[in-house]
């Protein structure tokens, strides 16, 4: 049907609404965001060779990769202690909740700098870990704190505990977001607590926990960057250390920024992945119930 013929039968013709403010809008942001880029290449203070020497460079690969096995050890083990945080506070039982609580308090409460300072200087309070029978001489364990635990132990320690304290909140607002009738049909047909939780209802609570943890690991992966005060040869300290040498510290800082962007990008693709896996069955506005399906039924 053409135009004509449409006006005459009384229909309406609609007619895209156009946005030129848009384009000029994209215009600008991509000619100012052009014009920062290419003052910092054709700035004379930096100097582009050291840049490109150091950009490669095996002392900085080692540091990279460093860096990404930090986060990834610490996003698992936070994880893991998140989930039980979560479950803890969601428990009838009060000193379960209480010690959630106190925990995920003192970890949000203080600065992450200060927690992995107390980690790695640990050893000026207790100089030596002894493990034995309490009021007795017997000592199955006697090593000085410095030799057990690490630099690369004591920031591993550090950003897991204070990222558990976060992530317990997420993990928390994911159990909340599923129906309580999940639960409430996988009781009926006999299926214990711990299992319901496992097969249940952490599987349907993950499309609302991805998102937020994918921010949290980017967030961690620059994080690491703090484990410098306590030695540790991550990517931003092996950057400072030749940067001290050469005196090239911006160059250096942009030799960091540039794998700490790469890194960041590359996280991206799982952490989409991801969301659409756990985000299969639902559309974004409908929570999930207990259809004709069963637990795993149709949208209310």
């Amino acid at each position: 049907m053409s135009k004509q013929e449409a006006k005459h039968d009384g229909d309406i013709v609609a007619k895209p609404l156009r946005h030129p403010w848009r384009v000029v809008g994209a215009a600008v942001l991509l000619l100012v965001t052009g014009a920062f880029i290419w003052s910092l290449v054709a700035a004379p203070t930096i100097n582009h060779e050291v840049i490109f020497k150091y950009l490669f460079d095996p002392m900085i690969l080692q540091g990279a990769v460093l860096t990404v096995w930090i986060t990834i050890l610490a996003m698992v083990i936070a994880t893991l202690l998140a989930t039980l945080l979560a479950v803890m506070k969601l428990s009838e039982n009060p000193l379960l909740r209480f010690i959630a609580t106190a925990y995920i308090e003192f970890f949000r409460g203080t600065p992450l700098l200060l927690q992995i300072v107390f980690w790695g200087y640990l050893g000026i309070i207790y100089p030596h870990i002894v493990l034995g029978l309490p009021f007795t001489s017997v000592v199955w364990f006697d090593q000085p704190t410095a030799t057990v635990i690490s630099s690369f132990a004591a920031g591993l320690i550090a950003l897991s505990l204070n990222e558990a304290a976060y992530a317990a909140e997420i993990v928390r607002a994911g159990i909340l977001s599923v129906d309580k009738g999940q639960a409430e049909a996988a009781k009926s047909l006999g299926m214990g607590g711990w299992y319901t939780m496992r097969r249940i209802v952490l599987p349907q609570a993950m499309r609302v926990i991805i998102p937020p943890m994918g921010n949290e690991t980017i967030s961690m992966l620059k994080s690491t960057s703090l484990l410098q005060v306590i030695a540790v040869a991550e990517l931003y300290t092996v950057a400072n250390q030749i940067s001290s040498q050469n005196l090239a510290q911006i160059e250096l800082l942009v030799v960091a920024g540039f794998w700490y962007l790469v890194m960041n990008t590359i996280l991206g693709f799982p952490q989409r992945y991801l969301e659409r896996r756990f985000g299969r069955g639902f559309d974004g506005h409908s929570a999930p119930s207990i259809g004709k399906g069963g637990l795993n039924g149709g949208h209310v």
